[in-house]
């Protein structure tokens, strides 16, 4: 809703949240990958928003059955892909992120884990030239979600040192390292400002207690009902999938023999993000780096699914045996949601409220970690004017335009007065007053701009600039698309015959 907003003021990508923390802002479009919210309120300007967040899941579930379908056609047939395909757009963890968790940029990048895998698979056949669709890959899971982003490049370490082993071709580890780094340049015009950007937000919030990663192990408990509820929720299915995972892959152990690279790389991925849901690899959690990002280790779901859909197709030929499976597993979360955690989502009339606390010009509770450093967002006045004259002396004041990224307005006083704007102080703001730029400072606490202006009538402009990290980052992405360009059209030159 924020970004269709924005688009109507002709900023076609958002960086500042003008309405979060009751019109005080936040720079959360900085810090969460673009792919997600864009297609939300793409969504959003042809749909009634009500039927927005349906319609996006149904994309991204429908998404993941066709991509797994690509991967599963590799070595099934067209039924038993089929029933891969439908088995993983409707895997028990999507269930629980669908109808309680409302992740719904990690949901979207989910589609993109057979891909990878996929690509993986070819990465010996196609040599070189794989590193650029695996990198367009990558770079697509950054763009779509943190998280999986970090989850994705840690599964690809594993997947190509896998198949370094199987196949006894190191040379892969390369290409695999090509990928990573071309991906990552591809992403850069988000990942840049979002690493660089870090230390100006209170983005340690992110691993604040409750959500750090030695807080949500499986069956971990707390101080804290709600979290239990929901910890115990995740952990049954997680374990129910992990029994119904591994006994497959026994089942399916002549795959072993008949297709050695499909059976490692499927049962090392499902092991390894097995492992990592559980307190025994806390030391992984505290040294590797970034893996704390991950912060939910129950996440690794979204990996094991890939694991789970194609070993459960591979192990069970017979379609009722499927059926009974897959029925069996809806059956425990629907006794998990009546008996420990009921789902939640926001109701028609939810959603209308929030869009009339934008159209108003209210706002609405905002995220923790994306306001400036050292402010407390609960500390602001929610009644406080546009414009405040620090002294309380009278001044008259004229807003000419209060848009997202600039705000206009004249300021008449008698004397040199210290203005405060209902607007976090953020390092990219910038005040012109009369032309000039003036040195900006922070109320304490609350985090709002204060500036000084002069005897008289004072024209002011604050303006969200364009900081060098996000120009950097942008001159990347355009060089490595670029590269990418160049590199495809080598790939698939179709090779001169000898004369």
């Amino acid at each position: 809703m924020e970004v269709v907003h924005q688009w109507k003021q002709a900023v076609l990508y958002p960086r500042w949240a003008q309405y979060s923390h009751w019109t005080y802002g936040e720079g959360r479009f900085l810090f969460y990958p673009p792919t997600s919210w864009n297609l939300g309120a793409l969504l959003g300007a042809i749909l009634p928003w009500k039927v927005v967040s349906g319609a996006y899941t149904w994309i991204a579930l429908t998404v993941s059955g066709f991509s797994m379908y690509l991967l599963a056609r590799r070595w099934l047939s067209p039924r038993d892909a089929t029933f891969a395909a439908v088995l993983y757009a409707a895997n028990p963890y999507y269930l629980v992120v669908v109808y309680w968790r409302s992740a719904q940029a990690e949901l979207l990048a989910g589609c993109l884990l057979p891909l990878l895998l996929l690509w993986v698979l070819r990465m010996e056949e196609e040599g070189k030239r794989i590193i650029v669709p695996l990198s367009l890959v990558l770079a697509a899971v950054w763009l779509t979600n943190a998280p999986a982003a970090m989850m994705v490049n840690y599964s690809l370490a594993l997947l190509v040192v896998v198949l370094a082993i199987v196949r006894r071709n190191p040379r892969v580890l390369l290409h695999g390292a090509a990928a990573v780094v071309l991906g990552a340049a591809l992403a850069s015009l988000y990942i840049v400002p979002a690493a660089y950007e870090e230390k100006w937000v209170n983005l340690g919030e992110v691993l604040a207690p409750g959500v750090r990663p030695q807080d949500n192990f499986l069956f971990t408990r707390l101080a804290d009902e709600d979290h239990n509820r929901f910890n115990l929720l995740i952990s049954t299915i997680a374990v129910a999938e992990m029994l119904a995972l591994f006994a497959a892959a026994f089942l399916a152990r002549r795959l072993r023999k008949d297709r050695p690279l499909a059976w490692w790389t499927l049962f090392a991925w499902a092991a390894a993000t097995a492992l990592v849901m559980f307190p025994i690899t806390n030391l992984f959690w505290l040294h590797l780096p970034n893996f704390r990002y991950v912060q939910l280790p129950w996440r690794w779901l979204l990996c094991l699914n890939v694991s789970f859909a194609l070993l459960v197709t591979f192990a069970i030929r017979r379609w009722t045996t499927r059926l009974l499976l897959y029925a069996a597993m809806v059956a425990l979360i629907w006794n998990l949601a009546h008996r420990v955690q009921q789902p939640w989502w926001d109701t028609a009339a939810d959603i209308e409220e929030m869009h009339d606390a934008i159209e108003d010009g209210g706002g609405y509770e905002g995220v923790d970690e994306y306001v400036p450093a050292r402010v407390d967002p609960y500390d602001v006045n929610k009644d406080a004017p546009l414009v405040t004259v620090v002294s309380g002396d009278p001044a008259r004041i004229g807003i000419d335009k209060w848009a997202a990224e600039s705000k206009i307005f004249t300021a008449e006083v008698s004397r040199p007065e210290q203005l405060r704007l209902r607007l976090f102080n953020y390092p990219a703001w910038k005040v012109k007053v009369n032309g000039r730029v003036v040195e900006s400072t922070t109320q304490t606490g609350t985090g709002e701009i204060l500036f000084t202006v002069q005897p008289g009538t004072n024209a002011v402009q604050v303006t969200f600039t364009r900081t060098r990290d996000r120009l950097a980052g942008g001159i990347i992405s355009l060089l490595a698309l670029f590269l990418v360009i160049l590199l495809s059209i080598n790939n698939y030159r179709p090779n001169k015959q000898p004369t």
